[in-house]
């Protein structure tokens, strides 16, 4: 069809985005991504993600693919070879994204619906002075003490499909129950909870209402 596939590995600091999705008037990951792309290609890109995330929300390994017509990719920069792009925007985007890796894929590729699982990862402080300032764009403060064991006990009983109705805010047409594959907490070496989730695919602020609930048992608010 004179068209090539891409996939794109990204990483960003989602601090000062509104999110993934391109919204009028506000600075967000994908229009960031496909202005830049269009820029190198001189063509309109249109991104396909794996899972669209929300504001203030980083990523280390998002994936997603693009259709780019086979003669963009013929300039004397990139010559054919999709991974030289990723030098080209390097030095386009600002820095709080980046693309890692792209790479040419098959056609039946899809970032969405081609993944297997999504993982994220969740930074609690619970230290009576906050968050390592280093670390606190990526860490989130919780102003009571955290029971580690009673925060693992309570997300072991989440495991496994489930109807997560209760985690999830309402999308018309969209299904509740996932299949909940990981969810454990442990401390790092600064003495940050990180609590570790992994599911099939997860529902709108699934993520962040389960990290709520359990962390209302680690503090002693909500039992078991």
């Amino acid at each position: 069809s004179g068209f090539c596939r891409l996939r794109l590995l990204i990483g960003y600091d989602g601090t000062d985005f509104a999110g993934w999705a391109t919204q009028p008037g506000q600075r967000t990951v994908c229009e960031t991504l496909e202005t830049a792309l269009a820029t190198v290609l001189r063509y309109p890109v249109r991104l396909t993600v794996a899972g669209r995330t929300d504001a203030g929300v980083h990523a280390a390994g998002q994936v997603a693919h693009c259709d780019v017509p086979l003669a963009s990719l013929q300039t004397r920069s990139i010559d054919g070879d999709p991974s030289r792009l990723v030098r080209r925007l390097a030095k386009m985007l600002p820095d709080d994204v980046r693309v890692k890796a792209i790479e040419a894929v098959s056609d039946d590729f899809d970032a969405r619906f081609s993944a297997l699982a999504r993982r994220y990862e969740y930074r609690l402080a619970d230290a009576l002075w906050g968050a390592e300032p280093l670390l606190a764009r990526s860490t989130a403060d919780w102003m009571r003490p955290l029971d580690l064991e009673a925060m693992n006990a309570a997300s072991t009983m989440l495991l496994g499909l489930n109807d997560f109705a209760a985690f999830c805010r309402f999308r018309e047409g969209s299904t509740t129950i996932r299949e909940l594959q990981e969810f454990s907490w442990h401390r790092d070496q600064h003495g940050v909870l990180v609590g570790r989730v992994k599911a099939d695919a997860f529902c709108w602020s699934m993520v962040r209402s389960l990290v709520g609930a359990v962390a209302s048992v680690g503090d002693g608010r909500r039992p078991l």
